[in-house]
């Protein structure tokens, strides 16, 4: 048996444990090597930049101390396969959430906490909203655009129950940037309209959002992207 010297005197960075750990996972995990990858990544994760935080297979097979300590729990056996055995047991046991993305350099494998961040960023990323970051971080995930019914609320005004069922039907309709877009072109020029709105989308349906739109109504009235029979009418409609 290795002896532990104890503490050393000063002082120490702290990590911070969920108390379930203690009264709910630990009493769980009836496998050391399980045990030493969870507790590496409730010291590893929080070390992570950014909101949302997930571990590689080389950030634990990269980590001399663990590798050791995971030798020293099976030592008969390669301490990589030690580790994906424990990863293996984490992820079943619900501790980790593990997701697979394909990148130019190959599938890379990612571990988040099944904390209430963790599952968000795990489903982000299920759910392709993603895209490629650095060599430090490879995968970026994309944070949570806000549904119609919030874009409407906070920027035009209080939905009643005939503009919900427009706005139902517009999201199953459009792609959620045309939204986030034409929301932000009737607020820059002042148009709060539904009927604004909805006109920019159906002209963008029509012809091809990308058609002489460089971020910016051309024109001062937005009669660039409000045109056809029905042009005065929308433009003159009071706010809705």
């Amino acid at each position: 048996m290795q002896k532990f010297d104890g503490f050393k005197a000063g002082k120490y960075r702290h990590i911070k444990v969920p108390a379930p750990f203690f009264s709910d996972l630990l009493p769980l995990i009836d496998d050391l090597a399980e045990l030493k990858v969870t507790l590496f990544c409730l010291w590893a994760l929080p070390q992570k930049d950014g909101n949302f935080r997930y571990l590689r297979d080389r950030d634990f097979l990269h980590n001399a101390t663990l590798m050791e300590g995971l030798r020293l729990a099976g030592s008969e056996t390669e301490p990589a396969d030690i580790l994906h055995h424990a990863l293996k047991r984490a992820v079943e046991r619900g501790t980790l959430l593990q997701v697979e993305v394909t990148l130019d350099s190959g599938t890379e494998t990612l571990y988040f906490m099944n904390s209430a961040a963790g599952r968000q960023a795990a489903e982000s990323v299920r759910g392709g909203r993603w895209q490629p970051g650095d060599a430090h971080n490879p995968v970026e995930i994309l944070p949570e655009r806000p549904n119609i019914y919030q874009l409407y609320e906070a920027n035009i005004g209080s939905i009643t129950p005939m503009i919900a069922e427009e706005l139902k039907d517009a999201e199953a309709e459009f792609p959620a940037f045309w939204l986030e877009e034409a929301v932000r072109l009737a607020v820059e020029h002042n148009k709060r309209s539904w009927r604004y709105i909805r006109a920019i989308l159906d002209r963008w349906d029509r012809e091809g959002r990308d058609r002489g739109l460089a971020g910016r109504l051309a024109q001062p009235d937005g009669q660039k992207y409000i045109s056809g029979k029905y042009a005065t009418f929308i433009n003159n409609a009071p706010d809705e």
